[in-house]
């Protein structure tokens, strides 16, 4: 890769990384509610399934999943309602999660990172990201090769990214002591996540 390709893609890749969205909402709310180590921890679900869709991307698969109409519905479809489902739950949360740090009981890491391999896995817009914006820096001498490249770098920033939300999201639960403000805090996320799955749900396939 080109040094001007290089200073190109990273400021235009970590954009992308940091724009707000269904996972980075939940790299708040865990580290909020669980610290920034657990959150960091299982963010590496999202990072997986990032992997995965930039394999898939690289070898020409986005592009057929992004072509067929009925698949991108049924991974949009499945996903949106997987995103308002985990609103739901984070409304209906009680504020005990945080009100003592030392007698809560800490979600589990695994069970966290489950999910944000599904809100990622669930989301074909972030197939679209790995299929139309990566080959515009891709070196077509060496594809592979580049591909990979890319996909190290975008996964790197992704989780620079990741501490970045979750240290924000622990600063929110300082501001936030008390089972009155946590009990809003959850009320705002979820209402977050179920305005992320519906505007999911609204999202048309691109046209071929």
């Amino acid at each position: 890769m080109s040094l001007q390709t290089f200073s190109l893609f990273v400021p235009a890749c970590f954009a992308i990384n940091m724009a707000f969205g269904p996972n980075n909402m939940l790299s708040l709310s865990n580290g909020a509610r669980e610290g920034v180590r657990a959150s960091v921890l299982a963010s590496f679900g999202r990072l997986a399934a990032f992997a995965i869709m930039i394999g898939i991307a690289g070898l020409g698969l986005g592009a057929l999943l992004l072509a067929s109409q009925t698949l991108f519905t049924a991974v949009k479809l499945a996903g949106a309602a997987y995103l308002v489902w985990i609103g739901v739950k984070l409304i209906r949360s009680g504020p005990a999660l945080v009100a003592n740090d030392d007698a809560r009981r800490p979600t589990g890491v695994a069970a966290l990172m489950r999910q944000e391999f599904l809100v990622a896995a669930g989301n074909p817009k972030a197939i679209l990201v790995f299929t139309a914006f990566f080959p515009q820096f891709v070196d077509r001498s060496a594809y592979a090769t580049s591909f990979a490249i890319l996909g190290a770098i975008f996964l790197l920033l992704e989780l620079v990214a990741i501490v970045i939300y979750s240290a924000l999201g622990t600063r929110l639960r300082s501001l936030s002591r008390g089972a009155r403000g946590f009990k809003w805090f959850n009320r705002a996320s979820g209402a977050l996540m179920i305005g992320f799955g519906l505007m999911l749900a609204f999202v048309r396939r691109p046209a071929a």
